[in-house]
């Protein structure tokens, strides 16, 4: 792996991730992967692998969690593995949440980027998606926005480095997309990939995918699919927070320590969901 990058040498040795199921990877199903999921951050992980046959990546994040089961569960942990680079993606759970305040819970971000910064880590954080193209997230993407804004100001506050979904095109066709309409499909983790290497300036051979187009569906083919939906995981969604039940109750991180990895799958097949939401 090393060979394939002669001459460059990066900053880092050691990548740590902490989160809820968008860096677990929920979405980007893969039999070979620990947990059965791959993700963004395994992508990541696996271009930083290329440079250094020392590179270790441990992955603490877990599904469903709030910000602040992340800041109990998760940062003690992650300070203790010591990498020189971290991500948090942190506090989307709780701004989809009815009755939030984007403000708290970037206060409660800027406490966890706080405490890394004191390691002298570099630090990866990550904005909000727009959605705008979701009709039933759609309500709340002014609460989205103000949640960005605070991100940006504790990145610059802290130096750290910023993952702008917001601003990804890509993200805002449904083709990117698991059928959840939640989680992001394997084509969305690796866009999410190659964004995160592109702002820490990192050369990759990571290509932009493009899906096949969608089929052409009716107005009622369309309302149908929309039944089924909601049925199968709106409806699951809604109940869980009734309840007070988390998808992560019981989930243990699928990298708690440190590993190398095998190296990248450069626009492989297996980039290609077999189905998109």
């Amino acid at each position: 792996m090393a060979e394939e990058r002669a001459g460059v040498e990066l900053p880092w040795s050691r990548f740590v991730a902490i989160g809820d199921s968008f860096t677990e990877g929920v979405g980007d199903p893969d039999a070979d992967s620990p947990g059965g999921l791959r993700g963004w951050a395994d992508r990541f992980a696996e271009v930083l692998a290329e440079y250094s046959e020392d590179f270790s990546y441990a992955n603490l994040a877990v599904r469903g969690k709030l910000i602040q089961q992340i800041t109990d569960e998760q940062l003690s942990a992650a300070e203790d593995l010591r990498p020189d680079l971290i991500s948090v993606c942190a506090g989307g759970n709780d701004v989809i949440r009815p009755g939030t305040d984007p403000d708290e819970v970037a206060a409660k971000l800027e406490r966890i980027v706080s405490r890394l910064s004191a390691t002298g880590a570099t630090i990866l954080v990550f904005t909000g998606v727009d959605t705008a193209f979701q009709p039933v997230f759609r309500s709340i993407r002014g609460k989205v926005a103000i949640f960005n804004e605070n991100v940006r100001k504790v990145a610059q506050k802290y130096d750290c480095v910023v993952v702008d979904q917001w601003a990804i095109s890509e993200l805002q066709d449904s083709r990117f997309w698991a059928g959840d309409r939640l989680h992001l499909n394997a084509l969305g983790h690796h866009t999410i990939a190659r964004a995160a290497l592109d702002a820490l300036n990192v050369p990759h051979e990571l290509p932009p995918l493009d899906p096949p187009a969608l089929p052409e569906r009716s107005w009622r083919e369309a309302r149908k699919e929309d039944v089924v939906w909601a049925r199968e995981h709106l409806v699951p969604w809604v109940i869980r927070r009734i309840k007070h039940v988390s998808s992560g109750d019981g989930i243990e991180p699928k990298r708690p320590q440190p590993e190398t990895l095998r190296p990248a799958r450069h626009g492989s097949v297996d980039d290609a969901p077999e189905q998109v939401g």
